[in-house]
């Protein structure tokens, strides 16, 4: 019978999977674009909010500069999606950024780009989340008042998802993401025919209120500031594009250009979803204010702000109707499954900064379903501490957010510079000289011009929480070459020499002995058919009457070992025995010890609590001495033959079992003729 916990895993991931259905997993682009486009899409839900809440620090006049802001986000938004449709070509490895950069700038700035895009991978996933129960509560009070739990309750259903593998993952949220496209489309088109052309005067629900500016007397200085400010945040619309260059792999062939257009559509699609809005937004005169107990004068008793998708919902649809909740449980859902973007981007890089030694080689393999499994529970987790820390509260979590990605972007278009002018040396024919030259100038202004909105972004957010992220990004930067340097070291460390490896002496064999039971007795043969240069039982001497009787028992059974008794003032037993294996090599150096130490084969867990405690601190502390082999030799009690041994061997190993030697003789029969 299957243990429940076993039964829990295969009922949320479902059955493993061999390693060569991977193929079945790949992705077509009806299928990718769901998976990896959904963060960028989901952004036209909280990208509007953060623009129209910005401008109402300077009152609801400020309102009229949002359609200019916006413009300049889709100028942005557009280069960069000319940016990666190269890099998508150049490199299809699924590396992205930090393979551009690291190939071309060099490691450390590969580095660079890989902590600023997995601080980014976890924002996203915190603010997605936090962002879809902001929405939902703005229909659903409950989920208001109790946003933090269903937050974390999201992330673990994002979680169990992703853990049964991404074309599960990808085909459960296809439907969902569609389905919000087609329905902020439609919500547009709507408000376009029922205002143009119908000529319908539709107002948000926040049309009536007044807006107290929390600057009364604005200079130049400080609107050109604030002007700013609103287009860092409104920036957060392009997260989640770099995502496609990073999961590559993950695309059916033709990869790149799979990936390429797949990109394209994304940066459609999202441009013309946040130029709607924000234009219904300005024709409805929506109003959305960054503290509405402060700004908002004379507004209704116990006013709670909706959300700017959720008004506009109520504007073209009106107030209580069907759609409108449609609408809300759209945008929710849709934000909840861009976190999905982060949950294919982390772990992919994750793995692929293992494979070059700047994270745990955990983080490299695949788990039942072909998904990095490690990668995945560690993305949840690092994201539910930032939801907890924050309170689910997107306006504080937005200040952190987009630092990361635009430091790579701008390293990247660095990058792809170097790379083309390295290929323009050498190719010689006219039409791809003319690709490439095409190719640089939109990587050359790409990086300006994400050059220049990271410096924006480091100027108005970083006293507003940016410096939180920074930290986070020097932290793992330092991390991530710590942990390479280790394994470099480690390497050279085990690298073979030149030298030939020279043999011991002799081998000095130790048995330790507690009791003269079954154990001991195996141990002894068992060290004895090692056949050793020399060998010795120890004993250590805590109490006088245990080791008289030890050591009677031994004369009894005639066994012709010698038993040395090591005494313990202190009643200790480590520490006699390693004083005693170090006499021994510092007698003979070239020599090697085997310490050969009896342990019990327990069934249940809590036996081991009750067993084996001093054996594992013996074995512990003699790892650490030069020239010493320990050798555990195992005593399987009667509660160990209700293990089940298949499903332990499936845990462990997927090879074959290699049974006894034929003809060996059997312990027990060794461990008679010592009598």
């Amino acid at each position: 019978m299957a243990r429940p916990t076993s039964l829990v895993k295969r009922l949320l991931l479902g059955r493993p999977f061999r390693s060569d259905r991977l193929q079945h997993t790949l992705l077509p682009k009806r299928i990718a674009l769901p998976v990896f486009a959904s963060d960028a899409l989901s952004s036209v839900a909280y990208a509007p909010d953060e623009i129209l809440l910005t401008l109402s620090i300077a009152g609801a006049t400020a309102y009229l500069y949002s359609p200019w802001v916006a413009l300049a986000v889709v100028v942005v938004m557009l280069t960069v999606v000319a940016s990666y449709r190269q890099n998508v070509h150049a490199y299809p490895s699924g590396g992205g950024d930090y393979e551009v950069a690291t190939v071309n700038l060099g490691p450390r700035y590969g580095v660079a780009v890989a902590s600023a895009l997995l601080v980014d991978y976890v924002l996203t996933v915190a603010v997605s989340v936090s962002s879809g129960v902001a929405n939902l509560g703005s229909v659903v009070p409950f989920v208001d008042t109790h946003k933090v739990t269903i937050a974390l309750i999201a992330v673990a259903v994002l979680t169990a998802l992703n853990l049964r593998g991404i074309r599960e993952s990808g085909n459960a949220f296809a439907v969902p993401t569609y389905g919000f496209m087609i329905i902020i489309v439609g919500m547009i088109l709507t408000g376009l025919v029922r205002i143009v052309v119908l000529g319908q005067p539709l107002e948000a629900p926040s049309a009536s209120l007044e807006i107290r500016a929390e600057e009364e007397h604005l200079s130049d200085v400080f609107l050109v500031f604030l002007l700013l400010r609103t287009f860092s945040s409104g920036c957060a619309a392009l997260t989640g594009v770099e995502a496609i260059s990073n999961g590559v792999p993950a695309f059916k062939e033709p990869k790149s250009k799979n990936a390429a257009t797949t990109l394209l559509l994304l940066g459609t699609v999202a441009i013309g979803m946040l130029v709607g809005i924000i234009w219904l937004a300005q024709a409805t005169h929506l109003q959305y204010v960054e503290d509405p107990m402060r700004q908002i004068v004379g507004g209704p008793p116990g006013y709670v702000q909706k959300t700017v998708t959720t008004q506009l919902g109520e504007a073209i649809f009106g107030a209580g109707s069907v759609m409108l909740y449609v609408v809300a449980g759209a945008t929710a859902l849709i934000l909840f499954l861009a976190a999905n973007t982060a949950y294919n981007g982390f772990p992919v890089l994750g793995s692929i900064l293992a494979q070059d030694r700047y994270l745990p080689r955990q983080l490299h393999t695949r788990g039942d379903r072909l998904a990095f499994s490690n990668g995945i529970v560690f993305l949840a987790v690092a994201a539910v501490v930032l939801i907890v820390a924050f309170q689910a509260e997107v306006t504080r979590l937005i200040q952190l957010y987009i630092v990361g990605v635009f430091v790579s972007f701008t390293l990247s278009q660095a990058g792809m510079i170097r790379h083309w002018t390295r290929h323009l040396r050498t190719e010689r024919d006219p039409a791809e000289r003319r690709r490439m030259h095409r190719s640089k100038a939109i990587n050359t202004f790409g990086m300006v011009l994400t050059g220049v909105v990271l410096v924006i972004v480091l100027i108005t957010k970083f006293l507003l929480g940016a410096w939180i992220a920074i930290a986070a990004m020097a932290c793992i930067f330092v991390l991530m070459l710590g942990i390479r340097k280790h394994y470099d070291r480690v390497a050279a460390e085990l690298a073979p020499t030149a030298e030939r490896y020279v043999l011991p002496s002799r081998n000095h064999a130790i048995v330790l002995v507690s009791k003269v039971h079954m154990p001991t007795l195996r141990a002894l043969a068992y060290a004895q058919a090692t056949r050793p240069d020399t060998l010795t039982a120890v004993t250590v001497g805590v109490d006088p009457l245990d080791t008289r009787q030890v050591l009677q028992e031994w004369e009894a059974r005639e066994i012709p070992i010698p038993l040395t008794v090591v005494d313990s003032p202190y009643r200790e037993i480590t520490r006699p025995i390693i004083d005693y294996v170090k006499g021994v090599r510092r007698d003979s150096p070239r020599d090697v010890v085997t310490v050969f130490i009896p342990e019990y084969v327990v069934g249940k867990w809590w036996e081991n609590l009750l067993h084996n405690q001093s054996a594992l601190r013996l074995k512990t502390r003699l790892l650490f001495e030069p020239g010493v082999m320990v050798t555990s030799v195992p005593w399987q009690l009667q509660s160990s033959a209700g293990r089940d041994l298949n499903r332990l061997d499936q845990a462990l190993t997927r090879g074959p079992a290699r049974g006894p030697r034929a003809g060996a003789p059997t312990l027990e029969e060794t461990g008679a003729e010592q009598k």
